[in-house]
Formats: structure tokens, sequence, C-alpha cells
């Protein structure tokens, strides 16, 4: 493009070159960078799928999508049962279900969905039964971290090889976690909050898979279970979940969000959600944060919101098909 010659002889091509330059080769300065040619376009920036969660029924099983360009939901595939408090990544532009429980036992297994081909297949079994854990692939491989094997808390780690087409330990976490938040962000594993069996946790850790080792980062300001976190330019946000022992849980849940910055090893509060909220469902789409469903102590919501880290606001969006709380929310880029 640079050498072009319909674009050399133009000032306002050569300018517009320069940024796109900028923009793509000094990654650590796109946050100064930004302008209405840095907004993901929407027909790019893939679609948003909610997957199960607890219904009014006591535990869904539809999948839905949200499509940005027309601000709409549409069912679109069933799970092939019932699961709760389980953990979905994308690998290969294909949706990984992870453990969970099926009402009465916690599960092991491993579901993959092909939106392409709207086909399901059985992959192996993880080694440990566990619901309540978090799920995140980094540099290749799925990690399935923490949770709750049905008697006790769990602060294991297995890892998923795509390539090898199995399930190993990696280092234990310092903390056991269930209903943990798990991100990824620069070239490390967040584990955010939780529960340890006694109370619900600020604490956060980070897994660095080439020294195979955990690190304990900043604490939150605030103890959440049940918490959504994911990532945006290069921070990551914990969004909503509950502080209390289950008797007590509508008095204490939180609509509260905080940002963490990992050059600084600090937290800081953001805009608050409209609407308190435990077990949302929490994704990047685009350049905003979309919090999904969850519970408010007396329904589970269909409401979705979404964030604007630039201007700081939420704004209301097109809400579920289905109320639920717990659902699994990841982006396909389709």
């Amino acid at each position: 493009m640079e050498n072009n010659a319909l674009f050399r002889d133009d000032i306002e091509c050569q300018k517009l070159i320069m940024e796109a330059m900028k923009y793509h080769l000094l990654p650590e300065r796109r946050p100064m960078l930004q302008s209405p040619r840095t907004k993901p376009r929407k027909s790019t920036v893939g679609m948003l799928f909610a997957v199960g969660g607890m219904d009014a029924t006591k535990g869904a099983t539809s999948i839905e999508k949200y499509d940005l360009r027309t601000n709409t939901w549409t069912p679109v595939a069933n799970m092939n049962g019932r699961r709760l408090q389980f953990g979905v990544a994308v690998l290969d532009e294909k949706l990984y279900v992870v453990g969970g429980r099926d009402g009465l036992k916690t599960l092991n297994t491993v579901e993959c969905y092909n939106p392409k081909t709207k086909t399901w297949s059985v992959m192996p079994p993880m080694s440990t039964h566990r619901h309540g854990l978090g799920v995140a692939v980094l540099e290749g491989p799925m990690y399935a971290v923490g949770g709750h094997d049905g008697w006790s808390y769990l602060n294991t780690v297995e890892r998923w090889d795509p390539q090898a087409r199995q399930w190993n330990f990696v280092a234990s976490m310092s903390t056991p976690r269930s209903t943990v938040g798990v991100a990824v962000l620069g070239g490390k594993l967040y584990a955010v909050g939780g529960r340890d069996g006694s109370s619900c946790l600020k604490s956060v850790e980070c897994f660095d898979p080439h020294t195979n080792k955990w690190t304990l980062c900043a604490q939150m300001s605030k103890r959440r279970g049940g918490v959504g976190v994911t990532t945006w330019n290069g921070f990551l946000y914990a969004i909503g979940g509950h502080d209390a022992p289950a008797s007590n849980l509508t008095s204490r849940l939180s609509d509260c969000v905080e940002r963490y910055d990992p050059k600084t090893d600090m937290w800081t509060s953001v805009a608050s959600m409209s609407i308190s909220r435990d077990a949302v469902g929490v994704c990047l789409l685009g350049d905003k944060l979309y919090a999904v469903g969850g519970y408010d102590g007396q329904s589970y919501l269909n409401n979705v919101e979404a964030y604007d880290p630039q201007s700081n606001e939420w704004s209301q969006v097109a809400p579920l098909c289905l109320g639920r709380a717990g659902a699994c929310l990841v982006t396909v880029k389709l």
C-alpha cells in the first residue's frame, strides 16, 4: 500500500496509511490511537453464544446466539443433556462444553459443538469430575480450573492438549476455588474470586504456562463468588457475583464492576451494572463487554447490558429468549 503510486502522491492517504501502520505495529499504544477507524466492524466481530445455565425449569439445555448487526438473540441448538455450573471455551471455532453437574452428579464429560455443521461430538473426559469450574484457552491448549467434585472444593487444574487429544494436570492453585472466574490476559491465565467452602474470595492468582507456576495478584475490593470475568485492551474485568452464605444470598448480590491492570497490579472500580446479579455470563464482543442473564435473588434474568470501556457506560441491548443464570458466554468468529 505504502508504495502504490495512487496513494504515494496523496498526503491524506499517506496520513491514513501511517495511522494504520502505527496501530498495527505499536499494540501497546492502541489505547491512545482510538478513532472511528479503529472500531471493530459489526460484520467482523463474530457471534456471541450463550450456552445453557439455570432457568425456571432447573436447567436450560438450549444455546442461543446474539447478532450484533440485528441486535437479536436466536436459539441455535441444544446440549445433549442438562448441565449446570459447567465451562465453555472455543477451540478451532468449535464450542467445548466441559464438566458441570446434571442435577444429581458432578460430570467430567466434555462435548464439542460445531456451529458450522450444527453437530455435536463427544471428547475425552477430564480426569476429575468438576462443577463450578472455569475454562479458558491459552496459547493453544484449554484449561479447566478448580471447581467442586461433589465432595470437596478443588485447587487442581487440568490442561487439554488438542494435538495429543488428552488431559494432563498442571500446577495447582494456592486456593481451592469453585464458581471461579477465569480469563486469559498477556499470556497468562487468571483465576478470579470464587468460593473455597468457608467463604467467597477476593483473592486472584495467575498461571504462567512456561514456568508452570501460579502467582498471587492484588486482591479485588469485594469478595465474589459466581463472578463473570473477561478482558479488553490489556485489562481484566470482574463483573457481578455474590458474597454471602447461600442462606443470605439476596442481600449480598453485586452490581459492582472492577478492572485489573496487570502492569500496575491494581484494581479500580468502574461503572456498575444497572442490576445486581450473580452468575452473570460475561464476554467481549467487538469493543464492548456484554453481561448476560444472571440471578437477581428472585428470578433468572433475560436482561442483557453492554459496557463501553471507552465511555465507562452501560447500555441495555436485546434480552435473551430465555432467562438464565450461569450461562457460559463465548464469541465465535464465524
